[in-house]
């Protein structure tokens, strides 16, 4: 099996900004999960995320399919975001990249083993986060400020030095400059991974 490279960060950290650089430039591959969210502007259904409702979800974990998942209580009502065991994660030839929590991390990690999952851990400084952010929500068709800052306010407590210090994520890379930034994930990923 090849190595699953797993990003994730604060909201508004660019996770999704280097994603899709990482997925232009190098040869990992994919891993789409799940959501039961409306598209964002500009999303597309099994390219960002397999787009599902309620019932479909339902279908899904009743067939004993899912490997983690999440729900959060958002100022637009409940969404999941949940990792499918769909065979799209067993690729023997290459290594994969995902995108998610610490928490979604720490459950993959434990399903796949710490020898197949290597952390990939982006910050950004809060004031420039909720700039970012401020930004993102503007430019929808249908701003949504609370759950904006709900998610914010959330991603303290979800992202503290205490998680991570527990889930072993040492390396950190501060993403001031994309260019910078994702020149020292693509050393990472080309030199190894000297995780715990």
């Amino acid at each position: 099996m090849g190595y699953i490279y797993y990003l994730m960060g604060k909201s508004a950290s660019g996770k999704d900004s280097i994603y899709k650089k990482l997925i232009g430039q190098t040869a990992l591959k994919k891993i789409i999960i799940y959501t039961t969210r409306p598209l964002r502007k500009g999303e597309k259904d099994g390219d960002d995320y397999h787009f599902v409702n309620e019932k479909e979800y339902e279908h899904i974990r009743s067939g004993g399919k899912i490997i983690e998942e999440r729900l959060y209580e958002t100022a637009e009502g409940p969404w999941r975001y949940f990792t499918v065991d769909d065979g799209s994660l067993d690729d023997k030839e290459g290594d994969l990249l995902g995108i998610g929590t610490l928490e979604s991390f720490l459950r993959l990690r434990d399903y796949f083993g710490k020898d197949r999952i290597r952390p990939i851990y982006i910050e950004v400084e809060d004031g420039e986060r909720l700039s970012r952010a401020l930004n993102r929500e503007r430019s929808q068709n249908e701003p949504k400020y609370r759950e904006m800052c709900r998610r914010f306010l959330s991603d303290s407590e979800d992202f503290s030095e205490e998680k991570l210090k527990e889930a072993c994520i040492t390396k950190r890379f501060e993403n001031k400059d994309l260019d910078l930034c994702l020149k020292e994930i693509l050393n990472f990923i080309d030199h190894g991974y000297q995780g715990k």
